[in-house]
């Protein structure tokens, strides 16, 4: 149920994002989602996509430095509340979350929630994390699920 996302370090500076996506498109590798958050100096690219292992490959034999995550995609009703009511549960089981980005699919026939929000969330501990949604019925979104 965890997905393994990939995490690009890159200085701040023109063309270095271009670089990335462009590395990716060559090797036939869409990117399901991305988010970029940075300092003066540098800029992390998160990214998922299906094929992560050869992604990290590429990047790697582009000069690229690539980490990977391991990150939890939920599920949440696309509705005022939704958020917050995952958020509920994640605060009673007193978890920690280093950061978190969402998307929308819509419409997705692999999601159950009509519009399709998914929000990706990094977990101090994932595992626990997991258990403790599943148990309140919220849905954990899986590779199969994410990629079709």
């Amino acid at each position: 149920m965890k997905l393994q996302q990939l995490s690009l370090f890159l200085e701040n500076r023109p063309g270095n994002v271009r670089k990335a996506c462009r590395t990716l498109a060559e090797s036939g590798i869409n990117i399901e989602t991305m988010s970029l958050a940075d300092t003066e100096q540098f800029g992390i690219l998160r990214i998922l996509v299906k094929e992560w292992k050869a992604a990290k490959e590429e990047f790697e034999k582009n000069g690229i430095v690539v980490k990977i995550s391991e990150v939890v995609a939920l599920e949440v009703k696309h509705q005022p509340g939704g958020l917050a009511d995952v958020l509920d549960v994640l605060d009673e089981a007193g978890l920690n979350i280093e950061y978190m980005y969402g998307f929308f699919r819509n419409p997705s026939p692999n999601l159950a929630v009509a519009d399709g929000a998914v929000i990706v969330f990094r977990f101090d501990n994932p595992d626990q994390a997991i258990e403790k949604l599943q148990a309140k019925g919220i849905k954990i979104i899986g590779n199969t699920e994410l990629y079709g």
